[in-house]
């Protein structure tokens, strides 16, 4: 069961078993002081087994590789991690992994834009500027924002390294936007439809060509600041759901939120299979 969760470990323990298996990971320099810490951890654990061997217990077995595949395993990340994070530095797109934990209010463009940030830069990708789609409608005397003037000119690429858009208007027109697509700043799948929980619905307040709506009717939660009254624009990170919805496939335009809190809620925004993620684009 380690060898089949942890595939580093699984390479450890079949050069402890002696077994044949994949090559090994392909490394041009390994800092001073890493391979002491593999290869002494696998004479280790040949020593233990060989041991637990003669004991014929089981879970001496299992202990010894548990108390040892640790730390090699750490010290295999330290060389390996380098072109992960090279990797997330050239990410250029990503679905938040999580929001702020208050329904649709972000606080407003700015919060929305710190989460964006802050996420990014936990990945290794905060040298950029990020931008969260969103749009705001005309209030208070000042005009509306549309999500598609704020988020730079593209290209843009996830975590992996794949295209979504290479610039605005293809990115309201033929992008490649879908649920292999439209990954985490960690380069996860978010869930879409049919999965528990469905986490889908991503917030936007934007029409199908990236402007904000017009009108009386309520489509940002009060522009990014109530988590009770009102509604909120969201797209389908999987371009998927439920056919009796004709928009189902819309990225940035699916439907409305509601809910028995008022709409804007973050109990609300999973009720209908979301949980106040936002695309973030990076500008620059």
């Amino acid at each position: 069961m380690l060898a089949r969760r942890y595939g580093l470990g699984k390479q450890l323990i079949d050069m402890a078993f002696g077994a044949t298996g994949p090559a090994p990971l392909e490394v041009t320099r390994v800092p001073a002081g890493i391979m002491p810490v593999v290869m002494g951890s696998c004479q280790e654990i040949k020593a233990g087994l060989a041991r637990g061997s003669r004991r014929n217990n089981r879970e001496d077995r299992m202990s010894i590789i548990a108390r040892v595949i640790v730390p090699a395993g750490v010290a295999l990340a330290v060389f390996v991690s380098p072109a992960v994070r090279a990797q997330s530095a050239d990410m250029t797109f990503f679905v938040t992994s999580s929001g702020p934990g208050k329904g649709a209010d972000l606080g407003g463009l700015d919060g929305a834009d710190a989460q964006c940030q802050k996420l990014a830069q936990s990945a290794g990708a905060g040298t950029r500027s990020w931008r969260a789609y969103l749009s705001t409608q005309a209030a208070d005397g000042k005009p509306a924002v549309n999500a598609r003037d704020r988020i730079g000119k593209g290209p843009w690429q996830n975590a992996k390294g794949a295209a979504v858009a290479k610039d605005v208007a293809d990115l309201h027109s033929a992008n490649k936007i879908n649920k292999e697509t439209a990954l985490t700043e960690k380069g996860e799948i978010v869930n879409g439809y049919g999965d528990q929980p469905n986490r889908h619905d991503i917030l936007t307040g934007s029409q199908p060509d990236g402007t904000a709506f017009v009108g009386s009717d309520d489509r940002t939660c009060k522009n990014w600041t109530s988590s009770t009254q009102g509604a909120a624009m969201l797209g389908h990170s999987d371009i998927n759901g439920p056919a009796t919805n004709p928009t189902v496939k819309s990225w940035n335009s699916a439907h409305p939120s509601r809910g028995p809190d008022g709409g804007c809620s973050q109990a609300d925004l999973k009720s209908t299979g979301g949980d106040g993620l936002l695309y973030c684009f990076a500008v620059n």
